[in-house]
């Protein structure tokens, strides 16, 4: 079983910057597959980032170029670093992991969720 903590959400002001980051138990973190996803109130869980166990990495179109996701295996940590924030990026961001390391934009697939942390931006 694999425990993912989430942490440096917050209220920001738009054009702001925040780094959000996912901590993972377990010793095969290496060869997981990782993923960001979002959601805000009354929509579906939406995909913003994911990185591969081999550093190959895809964003969500509405994030691209703002957004910067990226991992530390020697500290069993995944980053996204945010920048340019805007007000619709205003979300519950949830960090997800799966066993197999290969890039997966679908909620549908990762084996584990974190509880989620909050981002606002305010206008």
């Amino acid at each position: 079983q694999v425990q993912l903590v989430e942490s440096g959400g917050g209220l920001v002001q738009a054009g702001g910057s925040l780094r959000l980051s996912c901590a993972a138990s377990g010793r095969t973190f290496s060869t997981y597959g990782m993923g960001w996803f979002r959601q805000a109130p009354g929509k579906e869980r939406e995909f913003v980032a994911t990185i591969t166990w081999r550093n190959n990495i895809y964003y969500g179109d509405s994030v691209k170029g703002r957004f910067t996701i990226s991992r530390d295996n020697a500290k069993n940590t995944v980053y996204l670093q945010m920048n340019s924030l805007k007000p619709e990026d205003t979300a519950v961001y949830f960090c997800a992991a799966r066993r197999v390391g290969t890039a997966l934009t679908t909620r549908d697939g990762y084996d584990y969720w974190g509880q989620g942390t909050q981002v606002t931006v305010s206008s």
